[in-house]
């Protein structure tokens, strides 16, 4: 696995399913504002819904910093559709639901898992210019924090706009940040 921060984003166009309709969505749709690529192994499952709901549950704060999201598994968008039909915590979903069934995007992001035909649960933020700045992978059955990801995205457009100062450990919008300097080696 290689090392995918910076990497930008590759021209593709995509089904996917958004609040009771089919839309296809391209990499030029994404540009322009942070975007997180949410990834997971499969409609129909377990852990897939707690955590995709989770997400909707800061989708509003999300969308008021400015950034918009994917959720992304190899299902096609007929699918995300009957998902959504089948089972409430799923038809509240406001966000797009992005189709991969051939797996390019899941290869793009590297978490393909080949042999399941699934995507292992990554996370990624992406920021206006269709760059990784932050990303996390976990195994098919570890559950991930969406307040978390909120936190990591205010983080990456904080840094973005004070290229300056950094953010420590448990930041959040209003915390003190940090001033890189000669003066602070040794004594944080």
């Amino acid at each position: 696995m290689s090392n995918l921060i910076n990497t930008k984003l590759f021209d593709f166009e995509a089904d996917a399913y958004r609040q009771g309709e089919f839309v296809k969505v391209k990499t030029e749709d994404i540009l322009g504002k942070w975007s997180i690529f949410f990834f997971y192994p499969a409609d129909f499952s377990f852990v897939c819904p707690t955590e995709l709901g989770d997400l909707q549950d800061h989708y509003a704060e999300l969308q008021k910093a400015g950034c918009e999201v994917y959720s992304v598994s190899t299902d096609s968008h007929f699918v995300h559709k009957a998902w959504a039909d089948a089972t409430d915590t799923i038809g509240k979903i406001e966000y797009t639901m992005l189709a991969d069934s051939n797996g390019q995007i899941s290869r793009f992001f590297e978490v393909l898992d080949e042999e399941a035909g699934q995507a292992f649960r990554g996370s990624f933020v992406v920021n206006p210019r269709g760059e990784i700045k932050a990303y996390e992978i976990h195994d098919m059955g570890i559950g991930r924090n969406a307040e978390e990801l909120v936190r990591k995205v205010e983080a990456a457009m904080f840094v973005e706009q004070h290229g300056d100062q950094v953010c420590p450990a448990n930041w959040k919008p209003g915390a003190d940040t940090i001033a890189p300097s000669l003066d602070l080696v040794g004594k944080i």
